[in-house]
C-alpha cells in the first residue's frame, strides 16, 4: 500500500479519483463535513484505500484549520477585539492559502496521486 509515499500513483478507479477531488474541494465551503462523511462511508472498504486515505487527509487538514480559526477567534475575544487588527487579516490569508492547497490536492487526487497537505495535525490515522 502507498500510505507512506505521498505523491505515489495509485490504481484507484476514475470514480474514486473524482470523489477524492470533490472531497478536497468541498473544504472551501463545507470545512470538515464532506471529508468526514466520505471517510466514514469508506473507512472499512479495502478496495477504497485511495479514497479513504484522501478523505482522512482532507479531514485532518480541515480539522487543523478549524482549530487555528478557533484559536485566532479566542485571541481576538480575550483582547476585546484589539488583536482583531492582526487576527482578521491572518484568517483571510489562511483562507486564501487553504483554497490554494485544496485546489492542488484536488488536482493531485484526480490524477490518482496521494496528496499530503504541508501542515496538518494527523488526528485521524
Amino acid at each position: 500500500m502507498n500510505d507512506i509515499n505521498p505523491g505515489a500513483s495509485t490504481d484507484a478507479s476514475s470514480d474514486d479519483r473524482t470523489v477524492a477531488l470533490l472531497t478536497h474541494l468541498s473544504g472551501i465551503l463545507f470545512n470538515f463535513v464532506v471529508p468526514l462523511i466520505v471517510w466514514l462511508i469508506n473507512k472499512d472498504k479495502a478496495e477504497k484505500a485511495f479514497l479513504n486515505d484522501q478523505a482522512k487527509e482532507a479531514l485532518n487538514f480541515n480539522l487543523t484549520l478549524l482549530a487555528i480559526y478557533i484559536a485566532l477567534q479566542v485571541l481576538t475575544a480575550i483582547t476585546l477585539g484589539l488583536l482583531g487588527l492582526l487576527t482578521v487579516p491572518l484568517m483571510f490569508l489562511l483562507w486564501i492559502v487553504s483554497v490554494i492547497f485544496y485546489i492542488i490536492a484536488g488536482i493531485k487526487a484526480n490524477n490518482g496521486e496521494r496528496y499530503r497537505y504541508p501542515f496538518a495535525f494527523r488526528l485521524i490515522k
